[in-house]
C-alpha cells in the first residue's frame, strides 16, 4: 500500500467517523434543547446539506481529474 492509498483511505474512514459523530452531537443537541420535529428537521438538514456538499465535491475532482 502507497502513502497515498492510505492516505486516501484514512480521510474517507476518518470523515465518516466525523460524520458520525456529528449525527450524534446533532441528534443529542435537538433533543436536549427540545426543538421539535421541524427543529430537528433543519439541524438535520443542515447537517446533510454540508454532507453532501463534500460528496459533490468528490465527484466533480475525479470527473476532472
Amino acid at each position: 500500500m502507497t502513502f497515498e492509498q492510505f492516505e486516501t483511505w484514512a480521510m474517507y474512514i476518518c470523515v465518516g467517523g466525523l460524520v458520525v459523530f456529528m449525527f450524534f452531537i446533532v441528534w443529542d443537541l435537538a433533543k436536549k434543547s427540545k426543538a421539535g420535529k421541524f427543529g430537528t428537521f433543519v439541524l438535520f438538514g443542515v447537517l446533510g446539506f454540508a454532507i453532501m456538499v463534500f460528496v459533490i465535491k468528490e465527484v466533480f475532482v475525479h470527473m476532472l481529474g
